[in-house]
């Protein structure tokens, strides 16, 4: 006998993740629209499994300040860009979807100007993501089918840098988008400051290493 569940009697704790197998892709965009875009659980999808994490605070927290620290960089170095969050990316013809923690286009900020809602059918992906405890193949595997050209993955204190290189991630030791700068070093730096003095005080010091840097 068939049980079917409804969503909201179901409850992903803070770090855990809920996998949903054997999945159409309209059932998939039942779903997003049934979790509504007002929430803090994050979706992957892939050839038909939908997982749903629920992050925790300390996950919240190195991805707001990943995400600070970009923009710091963006903006120190004069280069153009647009953030899209955790915005949905999606498309039916690859049967994917990803929010991640944080994305950028910056190559692409042109064609992504005044924006609000994304179609990958018209728009590029973004060019750079981060995810912060990446706990599954099902993340990384829809990063590449949709085409993210970078993606930063900070784990157990450490900032792994990939770029997709024939259709499979490779690890690197220098972002391209910011390639006169020790980006890894400059992350352990500042994630670690912010548990000792704070998050402001670390951001401030973080723009003035980067000043001193340039």
């Amino acid at each position: 006998m068939a049980v079917t569940l409804l969503l909201r009697q179901l409850t992903v704790p803070p770090g855990q993740r809920l996998l949903i197998h054997n999945l159409e892709w309209a059932e998939f965009e039942s779903i997003l629209e049934e979790l509504g875009e007002h929430r803090s659980a994050r979706i992957a999808y892939s050839h038909g499994t939908l997982e749903i994490r629920m992050p925790t605070p300390e996950h919240e927290v190195d991805k707001e300040l990943l995400g600070d620290l970009v923009k710091i960089l963006l903006d120190d170095l004069e280069i153009d860009c647009e953030c899209f969050g955790s915005t949905t990316f999606k498309r039916e013809n690859m049967d994917s979807g990803i929010e991640p923690d944080q994305c950028f286009y910056i190559q692409n900020h042109n064609r992504m100007r005044g924006k609000r809602r994304v179609d990958l059918n018209l728009d590029p992906p973004p060019d750079l993501a981060i995810e912060v405890d990446v706990t599954s193949k099902t993340q990384l595997d829809v990063y590449a089918k949709l085409g993210v050209p970078e993606l930063w993955r900070y784990e157990k204190n450490q900032l792994r840098i990939d770029l997709l290189q024939g259709g499979e991630y490779q690890q690197v030791s220098t972002s391209p988008t910011f390639p006169t700068l020790p980006i890894r070093d400059l992350v352990a730096e500042v994630l670690a400051q912010s548990s000792e003095i704070g998050r402001s005080p670390a951001l401030r010091a973080f723009r003035k290493r980067v000043q001193q840097i340039l």
